[in-house]
């Protein structure tokens, strides 16, 4: 499981869900499900999501252990 931080980064670069989900490719309701850890994205979308955020992907996505 990934937690993320995408919902902080996202405001501090001013950033609306629709703005980022335009920027990535994907719907706003992507985005909202992301941000309330309903989905894990692929590698492709996490690093798109990242590269837009201006941020390391380990900076927006950590994993989770289920133990």
């Amino acid at each position: 499981m990934l937690d993320n931080q995408i919902s902080i980064w996202r405001a501090h670069k001013k950033m609306t869900q629709d703005q980022l989900a335009k920027e990535v490719g994907v719907t706003r309701q992507t985005i909202v499900a992301l941000e309330k850890n309903k989905y894990n994205p692929s590698l492709d979308l996490a690093f798109r999501i990242s590269k837009v955020l201006g941020k390391q992907i380990d900076e927006v996505f950590t994993h989770i252990s289920d133990e």
